[in-house]
This record gives structure tokens, sequence and C-alpha cells, in this order.
């Protein structure tokens, strides 16, 4: 059964206490936040479903969010994901290269994770950070002004356990 520890649910319930009584949907983002990072890196029904039933919402609701926002991960992913950005400012500097490059050197297309489960490739909207073009998202951080050999280092690095 899906469950948050007891540290953790404490502070689910901080969280919660942040809002006016009969807004605890407000809560919702940072709890699915929580979720993701507690049971596995992705969100299946059971961790939805555990969401709604903390924030006293409609499973639905959450599944809303959860499969709107590209944060979320509604599937299994790989230990790295590599969130390409695909709009305008990235796609005019190279981005649908990059991104072909990685399938290419990965063996898999976009939404896919490599049979070792390393590797997800997930085309991003816009990252914010047109000037840096073409970039991607990685955890937490930006790799900027992508170019074949700047991918090829950091998959070689990640496969040697390197961080993000």
């Amino acid at each position: 059964m899906i469950k948050f520890s007891e540290e953790r649910l404490k502070k689910v319930h901080e969280i919660i206490a942040r809002y006016p009584d009969g807004k605890q949907k407000s809560a919702l983002i940072p709890i699915l936040h929580m979720a993701q990072d507690d049971f596995g890196g992705w969100l299946d029904a059971p961790a939805m479903d555990y969401v709604a039933e903390l924030l006293q919402i409609k499973p639905i609701e959450v599944y809303e969010v959860a499969t709107f926002y590209s944060m979320f991960n509604t599937k299994p992913v790989g230990k790295h994901v590599l969130e390409v950005c695909r709009t305008g400012p990235c796609m005019l500097n190279g981005s649908d290269d990059i991104i072909d490059y990685i399938k290419e050197k990965l063996g898999i297309s976009e939404g896919e994770t490599t049979a070792d489960g390393l590797f997800t490739l997930k085309p991003a909207e816009c990252l914010g950070a047109c000037g840096y073009a073409p970039m991607m998202q990685l955890g937490e951080h930006y790799k900027e002004h992508l170019t074949k050999e700047k991918i090829d280092t950091l998959i070689a690095e990640l496969r040697g356990g390197a961080k993000n």
C-alpha cells in the first residue's frame, strides 16, 4: 500500500495548513512533487488516489493536474530524464537535431526509456531559458548551448554515476 512516512506525512499536513479551510486543493502541486519523489519517480493511479484522499478531493482533480503539467510523470521514467526544450528559440538553434541525436545515440524515441532504465527522453515545452538555446533540463539543472559533443559527454558522465 502506498503511504508517506510519518515524517513526510507531517510535512504534507504542514503544506495543507498554509491554506484556508476548504482550500486544501491548493496544496496539490507540492504534494504531488512529494509523492513523485517518494514513490519511484512517477505517479501511478494508486499514488494519485492517495493524494486525493489526503486532500479530500476527487481523484479526477489530481489526475487532471498530474497529466497536464510536464513536470509530473504518469509512467515509469529512467534515472535521468532528459527534457529537451523544443519550442521556437531552441528549435531555431537546433533542438530538433539534438533530440534526433539523443534518439539515435540511446536507441529510444520521445517518451521512451532505455532498456537499462538509465535514460528517458522527454521533449519539453518552453523551459524559460531561450538565451541558452538549445537547452535541456536534467533534474534540477539546466544544460545549455547543447551540441552533439556536449550530449556525448553528458551521457558518458551519467553512465559513470556522476550527479546531474
